[in-house]
């Protein structure tokens, strides 16, 4: 395969940052009580602003998903590259606006741009990094020349607090003893966040600054040992099994909160270190000759501080030790942003001014929706490569 390099890092955050006081100002008070989990949850995960395509005092959305990633790939645009020369868009997102047509086509009709492969990657953490697959080996197989992959998240719709009124409406009686919403329901509210994120994908690195090289991705699923852990549209049952929303009838789909972001707590809080860090790691030792001591940076995705030091205790039971001053995380600034999450990490890390040729970049992008990882590796490069 050819080599290929990202030339270029773009995000988009929507509107200006939230604060933990102003959380509920924004997206409502589920029932009109404010959250006994909210404090909690805020707490352990160490979020103090995040963003929302919300309009803070209308309530109503302000972008939607397909239009906030054509604002990050638009930045992507200099002198050398127009969105114009796009062969090849690879679009990944959790939640896209609409069920059809899939969202990397409504991001292509965004940028109005010529006729180019576009292919939609879904999904939830992990959408975004099977988008940068997608276009990194579209380029190393020498059948495109400028690629443009993203990951985006607007999931703040789902947030709001009138989208779970009619579930709360028929739980009166439940609701008395605990008047909070269902904790892996209410759970989410507090961890998820919006923006949109942009790589530009070349088979020759930028003239006249750093790129960095894509050594490899490696995506594993692990579906096949665990049920799934987090899922909208569909409601879990007690052997583990999903029921889908086009099974029920359309009144439980409102009565229920059928398309609220769920999530089991206890099956992540068991099981997302183990299957997404120790045994992909140990795997990867082997396999591609992975050495701790030679990684400069280490830009990992999680949804919480909460989860730091079990990910840095994993990472040194495989012995596999990262110094945590070589970490770089954006978590309590931006929030959870799901599958865009790397992209703007990314995109802070190059303008940080702090790279330097030759250094290494190792990115890991977890899931619990049925427990998938991703570790890619990059390689600071100047413009010889």
């Amino acid at each position: 395969m050819k080599p290929v390099y990202i030339t270029g890092v773009a995000a988009a955050m929507p509107n200006a940052p939230i604060a933990n006081s102003e959380i509920e100002t924004v997206l409502g008070m589920a029932g009109d009580k404010p959250s006994r989990a909210r404090r909690l949850i805020l707490r352990s995960n160490g979020i103090r602003n995040r963003h929302y395509a919300v309009d803070p005092v209308s309530g109503l959305p302000t972008h939607t998903n397909a239009a906030l990633t054509a604002e990050a790939v638009r930045k992507l645009q200099t002198e050398q590259f127009s969105v114009e020369d796009i062969g090849c868009l690879a679009c990944g997102t959790s939640f896209p606006d609409q069920i059809l047509p899939n969202h990397a086509v409504m991001v292509h009709g965004e940028l109005a741009q010529p006729e180019c492969e576009v292919v939609a990657t879904s999904g939830v953490c992990l959408s975004g990094m099977s988008a940068m697959k997608y276009a990194w080996l579209g380029v190393a197989s020498g059948e495109h020349m400028h690629a443009v992959a993203t990951g985006s998240e607007l999931v703040s719709p789902l947030l709001r607090a009138s989208f779970f009124d009619q579930e709360l409406d028929t739980k009166i009686a439940a609701l008395s003893s605990r008047p909070e919403l269902a904790f892996e329901k209410d759970f989410l509210r507090w961890m998820l966040s919006d923006g949109a994120g942009a790589v530009l994908l070349e088979p020759e690195p930028a003239k006249g600054s750093l790129s960095l090289r894509v050594d490899w991705i490696v995506i594993r699923s692990y579906a096949g040992e665990l049920d799934a852990c987090m899922y909208s549209g569909a409601e879990k049952n007690e052997d583990g099994s999903l029921t889908s929303w086009k099974t029920m009838p359309p009144d439980q789909w409102l009565s229920k909160s059928v398309f609220a972001i769920k999530q089991d707590v206890k099956q992540l809080n068991e099981n997302i270190i183990h299957y997404t860090v120790e045994k992909p790691m140990a795997e990867l030792k082997e396999e591609k000759g992975l050495k701790a001591e030679d990684i400069d940076y280490f830009p990992p995705h999680y949804s919480s501080e909460f989860f730091r030091e079990k990910l840095s205790a994993g990472l040194d039971k495989v012995d596999f030790h990262i110094p945590q001053e070589r970490w770089m995380s954006n978590l309590t600034t931006k929030g959870n942003t799901g599958a865009a999450s790397i992209y703007i990490m990314l995109d802070e890390l190059v303008d940080s001014g702090k790279l330097k040729t030759g250094e290494k970049v190792l990115c890991y992008v977890p899931e619990s929706g049925r427990f998938s990882t991703s570790f890619m590796l990059l390689t600071v490069c100047d413009e010889r490569g």
